[in-house]
Parts: structure tokens; sequence; C-alpha cells
């Protein structure tokens, strides 16, 4: 490819040559080092005083774009391409590299073909890498000393690398930088800080090459943990536990303690009316045989449990006489005849041996 873009300028060149012989023009003011990251635009300047012919561009000594004063830009590739500008001073011709590589890094030359009269400058192609801390938190206690590492990886050139704790910069005594070559040219660096914190801080690890407008930054927070305090803040957790475990085993006792009343109360309430009812069947049953037992009296009446019969008394009174015929204690009245107040007089037989006694009469009350 180079070597056709060669035959092509070289007539070019000559054709350009041949009427310019005998003409004087110079370069104004040449291109100016450029410092750009991988992936974006780098642009230089060239200006020529007035009766140029031909302007050619060259990176790292070959051509890439030429400018013919009678026809313009003749462009070979897209990644180099040019704008220009005419002025009362002069014609300027800036070339642009698209999309630069780390293989752009290097000369780049303005040539207008006199002798003495080329002017150049130098490109630089960084390459932006990673940058990280392993840990993003760590706890620390007391005393104790810790070691944070930040890792750099894919650069070009190797980056410089800087430590902040809380907006200031960090010794260079208390870190060690460590830098290796890795593949395509880029480098690794490794930085290793040795710390022995005091306080809870901020770590920041610093990433800096020219091409950056700012560096590239990786934070750490390191928590300070003091063993007193600690044992303070345990002690004060397990209380705290104990005073929430009491609170909920409180309220627990008295949600049961309602619970278990409202049961008792229940089955109360429940036995209560349960025996209610079966007091009202009783009374109901005991209403029943009382009416029972009342119609049988009024129908057969009842036996006077005071009466004695006769032939005990006539014993008990008279024991020389021999006593009489037994007579039934039950009278029966019909039923037509119970309003009547009277009962009809009953009188025994007597033997004609015994003399006669005096009348006596038995009573039965009707109820």
């Amino acid at each position: 490819m180079e070597r056709f873009q060669k035959l092509i300028l070289i007539p070019l060149i000559l054709t350009a040559l041949l009427p310019g012989l005998g003409f004087c023009y110079f370069i104004i003011n040449g291109p100016t080092n450029a410092t750009v990251l991988a992936g974006s635009e780098a642009r230089f300047n060239c200006t020529v005083s007035a009766g140029w012919v031909i302007l050619i561009w060259l990176s790292n000594g070959n051509p890439v774009l030429t400018v013919i004063n009678s026809q313009g830009a003749v462009e070979t590739s897209d990644r180099f391409t040019s704008q220009n500008y005419t002025s009362s001073n002069g014609f300027t011709s800036e070339l642009i590299i698209h999309n630069t590589k780390l293989s752009d890094s290097g000369k780049i030359e303005c040539s207008i073909q006199q002798a003495s009269e080329n002017s150049f400058a130098f490109l630089s192609v960084q390459v932006n890498g990673s940058l990280c801390i392993k840990n993003s938190t760590l706890t620390v206690n007391d005393n104790k000393t810790v070691e944070i590492v930040c890792e750099a990886l894919g650069w070009a050139p190797a980056p410089d690398i800087t430590w902040m704790t809380n907006d200031s910069f960090i010794d260079k005594s208390r870190y060690v930088t460590q830098q290796s070559q890795g593949s395509n040219d880029l480098h690794n660096a490794l930085s290793i800080l040795t710390l022995t914190p005091v306080d809870t801080e901020i770590l920041t690890c610093l990433a800096d090459i020219e091409a950056l407008p700012s560096p590239q930054n990786a934070t750490v927070t390191v928590i300070f943990v003091n063993s007193t305090i600690e044992n303070d803040y345990s002690e004060d957790t397990r209380s705290t536990w104990v005073i929430v475990l009491a609170v909920v085993l409180s309220f627990v006792g008295i949600i049961l303690l309602i619970i278990i009343i409202v049961v008792v109360v229940r089955c109360c309430c429940l036995k209560k009316r349960g025996s209610t009812y079966q007091n009202e069947i009783r009374k109901v049953s005991t209403e029943k045989k009382k009416d029972g037992n009342l119609e049988n009296r009024q129908r057969h009446g009842s036996e006077n449990q005071g009466y004695i019969p006769e032939e005990l008394w006539n014993r008990e009174q008279l024991p020389g006489i021999a006593p009489l015929p037994p007579v039934s204690s039950k009278f029966t009245v019909p039923a037509a005849d119970l309003p009547t107040s009277s009962v009809p007089k009953v009188q025994p037989q007597r033997p004609t041996d015994y003399p006669t006694n005096p009348k006596k009469i038995r009573n039965l009350t009707i109820v």
C-alpha cells in the first residue's frame, strides 16, 4: 500500500516541481507536538507563504496526504484527511488523523519540496488502561498494619501512581510502585500502600498520563475499629437484645393471659347456660310430677298417716279384751262425693261376750 502511494505521489511531485522552478516560497508556521489518547483525533497545522505549489504530509517518513495548489488535497486513506484555509498571510493545511493508534506515534512532517524547508513535530498516542483496588472496604483493628494494593493494567506509557487520603497526598515513602511490560507494548503497574490507621479514612489511588485530562482514580474505605469501643458496643447490643426480648415476652404473656381469661369466661358462660337449661328441664319435670300426684290425690284421696288401727289401740288400752276384726284403712269415695265435708261413720262389730266400749270415730281427711 505504501509503495502504491509513493508511485502515485512521485509523478504528482514531479508535475508540481516543473512549473514551480524559479519561484521562492517557504513555511511560515510548522506543526507542533501533540499528545492524544488512542482512538481520538490528532490535528497538525502547516502554514506556507503565497506562491506555494505542493505540500506533502509524512508520518514516520511515509507520505500520507498531498495537497496540490492547482488541484487540492489528494487523500489516499480515510484515516488521514485535511482541511484547508487561505488568508492574506498564506495558505494553511490542517492534517487530521482519525482513530489514532499506538503505532501512529512518531514524527509528523510537513514538506514543501524546498531545500531546508521541512518542518516536523512529534505525535504521542497514549493508552488509558484500567485501575482497581482489590478491596473496596477494609476493616482494621487498632494497632494493626494493613497493605492496600492498587493495580493498573494495559497502559501506555506506564502511569504515574500516587495516593491520597482525605484529599491530601500521602508521602511516597509509604508506598512502593512496581512496573512491568505487558503485551502489545502496554505497561502494567502495581502500587502497595502500607498503613496503620488511627481513624476511619478514605484512600484514593491515582493513575495519570499526559493525555488524560484528569487522573483516573480508585478508592477504598478503611474502617478503624477500636477494640474497647467494640466491646462496649457488643455489651450495649447484648443489653438491647435482652430488653427487646423481655418486652416481646411480656407482650406475648399479656396476650396469652387475655386469651386464657376469655376462654375461661366463655367456658363459664357455656356451663352456666347448660346448667340453667338443665334446671329448667328439671323444673318442668317436677311440675309435671306434682300435677300428676295432685290429680291422683284428687281422685283417690290420701291416707292419714297419724291414724292408729283400732286393734292396736284396743290392745294398749284394754289388754284383757280381744282385738276387733281388722278394718280397712283406706276409704274410697266416688268422684261425685269429693266435695263432701263429712265422712260416714263406721262402727265395728263387737262380740256380745264383751261389755260395750265407748263409741270410737275414725276420721279420714280428703285433700
